[in-house]
Protein backbone atom coordinates (compact mmCIF):
# COMPACT_ATOMS: atom_id res chain seq x y z
CA UNK A 1 0.00 0.00 0.00
CA UNK A 2 1.20 3.55 0.01
CA UNK A 3 0.92 5.46 3.01
CA UNK A 4 1.21 8.99 4.27
CA UNK A 5 2.54 10.25 7.38
CA UNK A 6 2.04 13.79 8.14
CA UNK A 7 3.95 15.27 11.00
CA UNK A 8 4.48 19.69 11.22
CA UNK A 9 8.18 19.57 12.40
CA UNK A 10 10.45 16.76 12.88
CA UNK A 11 13.30 16.59 15.04
CA UNK A 12 14.81 13.55 17.10
CA UNK A 13 13.72 13.28 20.67
CA UNK A 14 10.32 14.43 20.73
CA UNK A 15 7.71 12.13 21.57
CA UNK A 16 5.37 12.17 18.84
CA UNK A 17 8.53 12.55 16.51
CA UNK A 18 9.87 9.06 17.94
CA UNK A 19 6.39 7.49 17.27
CA UNK A 20 6.35 8.69 13.88
CA UNK A 21 9.93 7.34 13.37
CA UNK A 22 8.68 3.66 14.87
CA UNK A 23 5.52 3.56 13.17
CA UNK A 24 6.28 4.69 9.35
CA UNK A 25 10.04 2.48 9.40
CA UNK A 26 7.76 -0.32 10.46
CA UNK A 27 5.41 0.35 7.73
CA UNK A 28 8.45 0.73 5.21
CA UNK A 29 9.79 -2.84 6.95
CA UNK A 30 6.35 -4.39 6.27
CA UNK A 31 6.74 -3.39 2.88
CA UNK A 32 4.54 -0.36 2.00
CA UNK A 33 5.69 2.50 0.32
CA UNK A 34 5.33 5.30 2.85
CA UNK A 35 5.77 9.01 2.38
CA UNK A 36 6.33 11.86 4.90
CA UNK A 37 5.25 15.05 5.20
CA UNK A 38 6.22 18.10 6.80
CA UNK A 39 6.95 21.42 7.62
CA UNK A 40 11.19 20.83 9.14
CA UNK A 41 13.19 18.06 9.31
CA UNK A 42 15.57 18.03 11.81
CA UNK A 43 18.04 14.59 11.83
CA UNK A 44 19.24 12.51 9.58
CA UNK A 45 16.55 10.54 7.35
CA UNK A 46 15.53 7.73 7.74
CA UNK A 47 16.42 4.56 5.48
CA UNK A 48 13.05 3.09 3.30
CA UNK A 49 10.79 6.48 3.46
CA UNK A 50 10.34 9.33 1.18
CA UNK A 51 9.97 12.49 2.84
CA UNK A 52 8.02 15.57 1.08
CA UNK A 53 8.88 19.45 2.61
CA UNK A 54 6.01 21.41 2.08
CA UNK A 55 7.08 24.74 0.73
CA UNK A 56 4.99 26.91 2.84
CA UNK A 57 5.95 29.74 5.14
CA UNK A 58 3.84 31.90 7.46
CA UNK A 59 5.03 34.59 10.87
CA UNK A 60 2.64 32.84 12.81
CA UNK A 61 2.76 28.81 13.84
CA UNK A 62 -1.40 28.37 13.39
CA UNK A 63 -1.28 30.32 9.79
CA UNK A 64 2.02 28.04 8.83
CA UNK A 65 -0.17 24.57 9.49
CA UNK A 66 -3.11 25.82 7.78
CA UNK A 67 -0.57 26.43 5.15
CA UNK A 68 0.88 22.95 4.85
CA UNK A 69 -2.49 20.92 5.03
CA UNK A 70 -3.79 22.97 1.97
CA UNK A 71 -0.26 22.37 0.69
CA UNK A 72 -1.00 18.40 1.41
CA UNK A 73 -4.04 18.25 0.13
CA UNK A 74 -2.88 19.77 -3.40
CA UNK A 75 -0.06 17.61 -3.27
CA UNK A 76 -2.59 14.18 -2.31
CA UNK A 77 -4.63 15.33 -5.29
CA UNK A 78 -1.93 15.15 -7.66
CA UNK A 79 -0.14 12.12 -6.13
CA UNK A 80 -2.93 10.04 -4.33
CA UNK A 81 -2.22 7.51 -1.00
CA UNK A 82 -4.42 4.55 0.21
CA UNK A 83 -4.17 6.01 3.62
CA UNK A 84 -3.43 9.26 5.02
CA UNK A 85 -1.90 9.08 9.09
CA UNK A 86 -1.75 12.37 11.30
CA UNK A 87 0.51 12.88 13.51
CA UNK A 88 -0.55 16.58 14.93
CA UNK A 89 -4.62 17.69 14.08
CA UNK A 90 -5.42 18.94 10.69
CA UNK A 91 -8.21 18.45 8.49
CA UNK A 92 -7.64 15.66 5.57
CA UNK A 93 -6.64 12.94 7.68
CA UNK A 94 -7.89 9.14 7.43
CA UNK A 95 -6.14 8.39 10.77
CA UNK A 96 -5.40 10.48 13.66
CA UNK A 97 -2.15 9.48 16.05
CA UNK A 98 -3.80 11.54 19.78
CA UNK A 99 -0.21 12.21 20.87
CA UNK A 100 -1.56 15.87 22.27
CA UNK A 101 -4.07 16.46 24.45
CA UNK A 102 -7.67 18.36 23.92
CA UNK A 103 -7.14 21.79 22.72
CA UNK A 104 -10.73 23.11 22.98
CA UNK A 105 -10.64 21.74 27.16
CA UNK A 106 -7.80 23.78 27.48
CA UNK A 107 -9.24 26.69 25.56
CA UNK A 108 -12.18 26.69 27.75
CA UNK A 109 -11.10 25.45 31.25
CA UNK A 110 -7.35 27.40 31.40
CA UNK A 111 -8.09 30.35 28.97
CA UNK A 112 -10.08 33.58 28.56
CA UNK A 113 -13.17 34.36 26.78
CA UNK A 114 -10.69 36.71 24.64
CA UNK A 115 -8.14 33.84 24.03
CA UNK A 116 -11.24 32.42 22.44
CA UNK A 117 -11.97 35.06 19.85
CA UNK A 118 -8.34 35.25 18.06
CA UNK A 119 -7.35 33.95 15.23
CA UNK A 120 -5.14 31.37 16.63
CA UNK A 121 -8.27 29.95 18.71
CA UNK A 122 -10.54 29.22 16.24
CA UNK A 123 -7.70 27.67 13.68
CA UNK A 124 -6.23 24.99 16.42
CA UNK A 125 -10.37 24.56 16.83
CA UNK A 126 -10.75 23.97 13.54
CA UNK A 127 -8.30 21.62 13.11
CA UNK A 128 -9.31 19.71 16.13
CA UNK A 129 -12.88 19.93 14.93
CA UNK A 130 -11.93 18.60 11.70
CA UNK A 131 -10.56 15.04 13.25
CA UNK A 132 -13.08 14.78 16.22
CA UNK A 133 -16.18 16.16 14.82
CA UNK A 134 -19.36 13.58 15.00
CA UNK A 135 -19.36 12.03 11.57
CA UNK A 136 -15.99 13.17 10.34
CA UNK A 137 -14.84 9.45 9.88
CA UNK A 138 -11.20 9.99 10.56
CA UNK A 139 -9.84 6.77 12.99
CA UNK A 140 -8.42 7.67 16.06
CA UNK A 141 -5.75 5.70 17.41
CA UNK A 142 -4.93 6.77 21.61
CA UNK A 143 -1.95 5.64 23.31
CA UNK A 144 -3.93 6.43 26.64
CA UNK A 145 -7.68 7.35 27.87
CA UNK A 146 -6.96 11.12 29.29
CA UNK A 147 -8.33 12.90 27.12
CA UNK A 148 -11.10 10.70 25.16
CA UNK A 149 -13.88 12.06 27.36
CA UNK A 150 -13.25 15.44 26.83
CA UNK A 151 -12.90 14.87 22.66
CA UNK A 152 -16.84 12.86 23.37
CA UNK A 153 -17.67 15.79 25.78
CA UNK A 154 -16.80 19.19 22.60
CA UNK A 155 -17.77 17.05 19.86
CA UNK A 156 -20.00 14.40 20.48
CA UNK A 157 -16.83 12.06 18.82
CA UNK A 158 -18.37 8.24 18.38
CA UNK A 159 -16.95 5.97 20.83
CA UNK A 160 -16.19 3.31 18.22
CA UNK A 161 -13.65 5.67 16.42
CA UNK A 162 -11.54 5.51 19.11
CA UNK A 163 -8.70 2.17 19.25
CA UNK A 164 -6.34 2.44 22.11
CA UNK A 165 -3.07 1.16 21.91
CA UNK A 166 -0.96 -0.24 24.13
CA UNK A 167 2.86 1.87 25.05
CA UNK A 168 5.51 1.19 22.68
CA UNK A 169 8.54 1.48 24.78
CA UNK A 170 11.64 0.49 23.11
CA UNK A 171 13.05 -2.87 24.44
CA UNK A 172 16.78 -1.10 25.55
CA UNK A 173 15.29 0.76 27.89
CA UNK A 174 14.91 -2.19 30.29
CA UNK A 175 17.59 -3.04 32.95
CA UNK A 176 18.71 -6.32 32.14
CA UNK A 177 18.00 -9.30 34.50
CA UNK A 178 21.59 -10.05 35.90
CA UNK A 179 21.99 -8.18 38.89
CA UNK A 180 25.80 -8.05 38.63
CA UNK A 181 25.84 -6.22 34.97
CA UNK A 182 23.15 -4.22 36.11
CA UNK A 183 25.67 -3.01 38.98
CA UNK A 184 28.78 -2.92 36.75
CA UNK A 185 27.19 -1.07 33.67
CA UNK A 186 25.60 1.55 36.18
CA UNK A 187 29.03 1.98 37.98
CA UNK A 188 30.77 2.30 34.56
CA UNK A 189 28.47 4.86 33.34
CA UNK A 190 28.33 6.50 36.51
CA UNK A 191 32.07 7.09 36.38
CA UNK A 192 32.04 8.16 32.60
CA UNK A 193 29.49 10.74 33.92
CA UNK A 194 31.78 11.79 36.57
CA UNK A 195 29.74 11.41 39.81
CA UNK A 196 30.18 10.32 42.47
CA UNK A 197 29.38 7.11 44.74
CA UNK A 198 27.06 9.31 46.95
CA UNK A 199 25.65 11.41 44.66
CA UNK A 200 21.94 11.00 43.42
CA UNK A 201 20.90 11.21 39.58
CA UNK A 202 17.73 12.77 39.04
CA UNK A 203 16.37 12.50 35.34
CA UNK A 204 14.31 14.55 33.73
CA UNK A 205 13.58 13.48 30.13
CA UNK A 206 11.28 14.99 27.62
CA UNK A 207 10.61 17.75 25.39
CA UNK A 208 8.42 20.53 25.93
CA UNK A 209 9.97 21.89 29.17
CA UNK A 210 7.17 23.98 30.24
CA UNK A 211 4.33 21.44 29.65
CA UNK A 212 5.74 19.04 31.76
CA UNK A 213 6.88 20.96 34.98
CA UNK A 214 10.58 21.45 34.94
CA UNK A 215 9.63 24.87 36.89
CA UNK A 216 8.00 22.70 40.02
CA UNK A 217 11.75 20.13 39.90
CA UNK A 218 13.95 23.24 40.51
CA UNK A 219 11.25 24.97 43.09
CA UNK A 220 11.50 21.43 44.73
CA UNK A 221 15.36 21.03 44.25
CA UNK A 222 15.49 24.58 46.20
CA UNK A 223 13.55 23.37 49.09
CA UNK A 224 16.09 20.41 49.82
CA UNK A 225 17.17 20.50 53.11
CA UNK A 226 21.31 21.43 52.46
CA UNK A 227 22.46 17.50 53.62
CA UNK A 228 20.14 16.42 50.48
CA UNK A 229 20.57 19.41 47.72
CA UNK A 230 24.70 18.94 48.40
CA UNK A 231 24.22 15.13 46.80
CA UNK A 232 21.52 15.83 43.87
CA UNK A 233 22.41 16.18 40.37
CA UNK A 234 19.44 17.17 37.90
CA UNK A 235 19.85 16.57 34.40
CA UNK A 236 17.28 17.79 31.86
CA UNK A 237 17.51 16.27 28.71
CA UNK A 238 14.98 16.84 25.70
CA UNK A 239 14.40 19.13 22.46
CA UNK A 240 13.47 22.72 24.33
CA UNK A 241 14.91 26.61 24.48
CA UNK A 242 16.60 25.75 28.46
CA UNK A 243 17.18 29.44 28.74
CA UNK A 244 14.25 30.63 30.91
CA UNK A 245 14.95 27.48 32.92
CA UNK A 246 18.77 28.59 32.93
CA UNK A 247 18.03 31.92 34.61
CA UNK A 248 15.43 30.33 37.14
CA UNK A 249 17.88 28.15 38.41
CA UNK A 250 20.54 30.99 38.95
CA UNK A 251 18.28 33.03 40.70
CA UNK A 252 16.90 30.06 42.72
CA UNK A 253 20.74 29.61 43.79
CA UNK A 254 20.75 25.63 42.16
CA UNK A 255 22.37 26.19 38.71
CA UNK A 256 25.23 24.16 40.25
CA UNK A 257 22.83 21.34 40.55
CA UNK A 258 21.54 21.12 37.09
CA UNK A 259 22.43 20.33 33.96
CA UNK A 260 21.05 20.98 30.53
CA UNK A 261 21.01 18.60 27.51
CA UNK A 262 18.51 21.16 25.41
CA UNK A 263 19.63 19.32 21.78
CA UNK A 264 18.63 15.51 23.64
CA UNK A 265 21.38 12.96 24.23
CA UNK A 266 21.42 9.35 22.38
CA UNK A 267 22.42 7.98 25.27
CA UNK A 268 18.92 7.33 27.08
CA UNK A 269 19.37 3.82 28.32
CA UNK A 270 23.18 4.50 29.47
CA UNK A 271 21.74 7.28 32.02
CA UNK A 272 18.56 5.26 33.23
CA UNK A 273 21.01 2.64 34.18
CA UNK A 274 23.02 5.34 35.73
CA UNK A 275 20.45 6.89 37.65
CA UNK A 276 18.41 7.54 40.97
CA UNK A 277 15.24 8.51 40.00
CA UNK A 278 12.95 10.12 37.60
CA UNK A 279 10.53 12.57 37.36
CA UNK A 280 7.44 13.85 35.71
CA UNK A 281 5.48 16.45 37.28
CA UNK A 282 3.21 17.33 34.40
CA UNK A 283 0.75 19.96 34.07
CA UNK A 284 -0.79 18.41 30.84
CA UNK A 285 0.39 14.60 30.04
CA UNK A 286 -1.44 12.52 27.93
CA UNK A 287 0.66 9.79 28.70
CA UNK A 288 4.38 10.11 29.86
CA UNK A 289 6.70 7.42 27.99
CA UNK A 290 9.37 8.33 30.55
CA UNK A 291 7.39 6.77 33.22
CA UNK A 292 7.95 3.16 31.91
CA UNK A 293 10.98 3.75 30.64
CA UNK A 294 12.11 4.81 34.11
CA UNK A 295 10.31 2.02 35.77
CA UNK A 296 11.51 -1.03 33.70
CA UNK A 297 15.22 0.37 34.14
CA UNK A 298 14.77 0.26 37.69
CA UNK A 299 14.39 3.75 38.62
CA UNK A 300 12.18 5.26 41.31
CA UNK A 301 9.19 7.28 39.20
CA UNK A 302 7.55 9.94 40.38
CA UNK A 303 4.43 11.86 38.32
CA UNK A 304 1.54 13.74 38.69
CA UNK A 305 -1.94 12.00 38.89
CA UNK A 306 -2.78 13.42 35.83
CA UNK A 307 -0.11 11.69 33.75
CA UNK A 308 -1.38 9.17 30.98
CA UNK A 309 0.49 5.99 32.19
CA UNK A 310 0.68 7.41 36.05
CA UNK A 311 -1.40 4.54 36.99
CA UNK A 312 1.58 2.07 35.91
CA UNK A 313 3.35 3.52 38.94
CA UNK A 314 0.33 2.78 41.88
CA UNK A 315 -0.04 -0.61 39.87
CA UNK A 316 3.40 -2.03 39.82
CA UNK A 317 4.25 -0.36 43.38
CA UNK A 318 7.29 1.52 41.36
CA UNK A 319 7.32 4.88 42.86
CA UNK A 320 4.93 7.82 43.90
CA UNK A 321 2.38 9.53 42.63
CA UNK A 322 1.68 12.67 43.32
CA UNK A 323 -1.81 13.82 43.53
CA UNK A 324 -3.60 16.47 41.58
CA UNK A 325 -4.84 19.48 42.35
CA UNK A 326 -1.00 19.85 42.31
CA UNK A 327 0.17 21.23 45.76
CA UNK A 328 4.07 22.57 45.27
CA UNK A 329 4.53 21.33 48.97
CA UNK A 330 3.54 18.16 48.75
CA UNK A 331 5.51 17.01 45.46
CA UNK A 332 9.11 18.19 47.05
CA UNK A 333 8.21 15.93 49.99
CA UNK A 334 7.30 13.49 47.74
CA UNK A 335 10.28 14.17 45.62
CA UNK A 336 12.78 13.90 49.06
CA UNK A 337 10.87 10.89 49.85
CA UNK A 338 11.72 9.52 46.41
CA UNK A 339 15.35 10.01 46.65
CA UNK A 340 15.91 8.88 50.52
CA UNK A 341 12.87 6.51 51.38
CA UNK A 342 14.04 3.09 52.86
CA UNK A 343 11.50 1.69 49.96
CA UNK A 344 13.65 2.63 47.06
CA UNK A 345 14.86 -0.81 46.99
CA UNK A 346 11.83 -2.24 46.46
CA UNK A 347 10.80 0.28 44.09
CA UNK A 348 13.28 -0.40 41.94
CA UNK A 349 12.42 -4.44 41.75
CA UNK A 350 9.01 -3.71 41.29
CA UNK A 351 9.85 -1.53 37.80
CA UNK A 352 12.21 -4.56 36.59
CA UNK A 353 9.52 -7.02 37.23
CA UNK A 354 7.23 -4.59 35.04
CA UNK A 355 9.73 -4.87 32.39
CA UNK A 356 8.66 -8.78 32.14
CA UNK A 357 4.82 -7.47 30.25
CA UNK A 358 5.51 -8.02 26.78
CA UNK A 359 2.43 -5.92 26.00
CA UNK A 360 4.62 -2.74 27.14
CA UNK A 361 6.61 -3.05 23.92
CA UNK A 362 3.60 -3.85 21.55
CA UNK A 363 2.19 -0.24 20.07
CA UNK A 364 4.10 -0.10 17.09
CA UNK A 365 2.51 -3.56 16.01
CA UNK A 366 -1.30 -3.08 17.21
CA UNK A 367 -1.13 0.33 15.19
CA UNK A 368 0.33 -1.61 11.97
CA UNK A 369 -2.07 -3.68 12.18
CA UNK A 370 -5.06 -1.57 12.57
CA UNK A 371 -3.21 1.04 9.78
CA UNK A 372 -3.38 -1.99 7.41
CA UNK A 373 -7.58 -2.62 8.41
CA UNK A 374 -8.11 1.16 7.65
CA UNK A 375 -6.51 1.04 4.26
CA UNK A 376 -8.36 -2.13 3.34
CA UNK A 377 -11.85 -0.96 4.50
CA UNK A 378 -10.81 2.39 2.95
CA UNK A 379 -10.06 0.94 -0.81
CA UNK A 380 -13.28 -1.62 -0.08
CA UNK A 381 -15.40 1.71 0.13
CA UNK A 382 -13.98 2.92 -2.60
CA UNK A 383 -14.60 -0.27 -4.58
CA UNK A 384 -18.35 -0.95 -3.25
CA UNK A 385 -16.50 -4.03 -0.85
CA UNK A 386 -18.36 -4.32 2.57
CA UNK A 387 -15.88 -2.66 4.84
CA UNK A 388 -13.53 -4.44 7.20
CA UNK A 389 -14.04 -2.57 10.17
CA UNK A 390 -17.85 -2.91 9.77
Amino acid sequence: MKLAFCIFKYFPFGGIQRDLRKLASACALRGHAVRVYTIRWNGPMLDGLEVRMASVKAMTNHTLYERFADWVRDDLQRDPVDLVIGMNKMPGLDVYYAGDSCFEEKAQNQRGVLYRLTPRYRSFRDAESAVFTAGAGTQILTISDTYTPHFRHFYGTEPERFHRLPPGIERDRAAVSDTADRSRRRAEVRSRLGLLDDQLLLLFIGSGFIKKGLDRVLLALKAFPEELSSRVRLYVVGKDNPEPFRRMALRLGISSLVQFFPDGRDDVPDLLAAGDGAVLPAYDENAGMVILEAMVAGLPMLATANCGYAHYIEEAGGGIVTPVPFQQPTFEADLQTLLTSDLRGAWREAGIRLSQRQELYSLTDVALDLIERFAAAKAGRRDGVPSPCA
